[in-house]
């Protein structure tokens, strides 16, 4: 049985690792795939990397068709950087993207598509919410909780294509909202977390000091993270899962944190680690209007797809800050 992961980042690249250990045949897809860097996550002769853009349906039916792919894993998307310069790029990628693999599903009757969402589907309700906890199923009204961003509205229009192949045509699909993801590689892509680490790891490696002057690196309240490598672990989970009745599942740390956590993080790993704040917090995460004062509810993913986070956020630090000091070099 082959599996097919779209998008060869770092998510994408650990998921694929992660099959081809159990002995699965794995064809990791992606437009530009960085070779290099890749091989540096996962080098093994059972996953096979092709060319491929998910916006080309006859592409990847051919690649379904040939390869005898049973399942998909889809975490190719263009994110919010890319999307700002290119909006319909995006909507491209992200929306039609995904329903090209929806639809291929429902041709050869594939057994599970799990595609990957995100956090930022939620992150308009914040200033209304009440509760400890947000659960996936939060109370929305249509317009004053819109989209923040266009990459949002897109992981939206998935989430939802994904429940209607899976209401009208028995597509059985997944989606996984993410946390923010804390990541790091030698290949393209960074995101705002590996941002915030490099910000405070690169300057401490090299014994100065750490500057922060841009406010999108710093925030009020709180946010929530996950690693890649327990994302990986959660797509693999969720292909397995023998009920995901839900359909949904956030994956997070369950925990909010600060600006100061990753400071914390960064000292375990430089003690001598100074920081020069220059501006103050006056948004949400990544500039957004919200302040966010609670974390998402993970107990379905624990209770459905039987997946719980294996990494805090000061051992992600440890593990990525290495990959954000040498891409400084």
């Amino acid at each position: 049985m082959t599996t097919l992961v779209t998008g060869a980042g770092v998510i994408g690249c650990h998921t694929a690792r992660l099959l081809a250990q159990r002995g699965e045949s794995v064809l990791l897809a992606d437009v530009a795939p960085a070779i290099a860097a890749i091989a540096t996550i996962v080098d093994d002769p059972r996953v096979r990397i092709e060319v491929t853009d998910v916006t080309d349906f006859a592409r990847l039916t051919r690649l379904v068709e040939s390869h005898g792919v049973r399942r998909i894993v889809h975490t190719a998307a263009l994110l919010s950087t890319a999307i700002r310069q290119d909006p319909v790029k995006g909507v491209e990628v992200n929306v039609m993207g995904t329903a090209h693999l929806l639809e291929i599903a429902r041709l050869h009757r594939l057994e599970r598509v799990v595609i990957a969402s995100s956090t930022t589907v939620g992150y308009p309700v914040f200033g209304d919410f009440q509760g400890d906890s947000l659960p996936e199923d939060f109370s929305l009204k249509s317009i004053r909780h819109r989209p923040g961003s266009i990459y949002a509205a897109t992981k939206v229009a998935a989430e939802h294509l994904a429940l209607l192949y899976r209401d009208l045509y028995g597509v059985d699909t997944i989606s996984l909202r993410y946390a923010a993801v804390i990541s790091a590689w030698s290949g393209p892509g960074t995101s705002v977390p590996a941002r915030v680490l490099s910000s405070l790891a690169g300057p401490a490696a090299r014994g100065e000091v750490s500057v922060i002057d841009d406010p999108y690196l710093v925030w009020q309240g709180g946010e929530e993270f996950i690693d890649a490598r327990d994302c990986a672990h959660a797509n693999v989970a969720a292909l397995d899962a023998e009920d995901p009745a839900q359909g949904i599942y956030h994956i997070g740390l369950g925990r909010l944190h600060g600006f100061e956590d990753f400071v914390a993080g960064v000292r375990r790993c430089h003690p001598a680690l100074r920081v020069d704040m220059r501006v103050a917090p006056q948004d949400g995460f990544a500039g957004f209007a919200h302040v966010r004062r609670a974390a998402s509810d993970i107990s379905a993913a624990a209770r459905e797809l039987a997946w719980q986070p294996t990494h805090a956020l000061a051992d992600s630090i440890e593990h990525f800050a290495p990959f954000c000091i040498a891409n400084e070099n």
